[in-house]
């Protein structure tokens, strides 16, 4: 099966820490709310059908693949995000670092309990968001997922079995272990279309939408056109050869650069999703 994921993090308006992760890294992928609603735009007027929700049966035609919407971290600013969606009768993904529920930034637990209810999946974006994920140990794995779903269906009074990588850190380790701890969905930052499967647990990749990416991009990526698809995909593989080769010092100087850059401009570079 074929499924075109957008993965979007959090809305800020003026200071990038107001929601989600602090730092440059992570305000490379804090849209403005007008930004946001732009991208609402293009992508209603590209495609008639709304996105579909993990498990559903999708609407769209022979010639279209279906097409989700999730939004990792579990920042603040969710609950506004969910309203926007709402506007249009959208329902979207939204996967909440368990561990930081509660604190600076971050949803509470009655924020939580609102998206379920008004209809958004809620899933799990790990406990604590180790980074790299793929570099954790089996039974770190197995904590960071288990505890993670323990605590939101505690929170949700029903069961969770959808959840993202934090990252883009996947790896076989981190999918068995996702699939052992209940989950049957997992979203990767892998810009691919074609779902596969571990241990009973589907995998499915996601496109990265950023700060300052043309809402015309993701329009084009739920569309039929290849060549925006491509061009991530491209991107991610060279960026993936880089940490590999590179392994932490890759990370800790791209994190280096990515803090000089925030402090130099005041906002986040435009670059791929990881």
């Amino acid at each position: 099966m074929r499924t075109v994921t957008l993965l979007y993090h959090d809305l800020v308006n003026g200071d990038p820490d107001a929601s989600g992760f602090p730092g440059g890294g992570p305000a490379r992928y804090k849209l403005s709310e007008a930004e946001f609603v732009r991208h609402l735009d293009a992508l209603a007027a590209a495609r008639a059908d709304a996105p579909v929700r993990v498990g559903e049966s999708p609407a769209a035609g022979p010639s279209r693949m279906p097409w989700l919407l999730t939004f990792d971290d579990g920042g603040a600013s969710a609950r506004r995000t969910a309203e926007l969606l709402e506007r249009r009768g959208w329902r979207g993904h939204f996967f909440v670092t368990v561990g930081r529920i509660g604190t600076r930034g971050f949803v509470a637990s009655e924020d939580v309990r609102t998206l379920r209810r008004a209809g958004h999946v809620v899933g799990s974006h790990s406990f604590s968001h180790p980074d790299p994920m793929s570099g954790c140990p089996p039974d770190v794995l197995a904590e960071e997922w288990g505890r993670s779903r323990k605590e939101l269906e505690q929170i949700l009074g029903e069961p969770v079995t959808a959840a993202s990588v934090p990252g883009g850190s996947y790896s076989g380790s981190v999918g068995r272990a996702a699939a052992a701890a209940g989950f049957r969905a997992l979203f990767t930052s892998e810009p691919v279309t074609r779902e596969a499967e571990i241990d009973r647990c589907r995998v499915l990749g996601r496109f990265t939408l950023w700060r300052g990416v043309p809402p015309e991009v993701a329009a084009a990526l739920v569309s039929a056109r290849l060549g925006p698809r491509l061009s991530q995909f491209l991107a991610w593989n060279a960026r993936k050869a880089g940490k590999r080769v590179g392994g932490s010092y890759y990370l800790r100087l791209r994190r280096a650069v990515l803090e000089r850059r925030l402090r130099r401009t005041g906002r986040s570079p435009r670059a791929g999703g990881g």
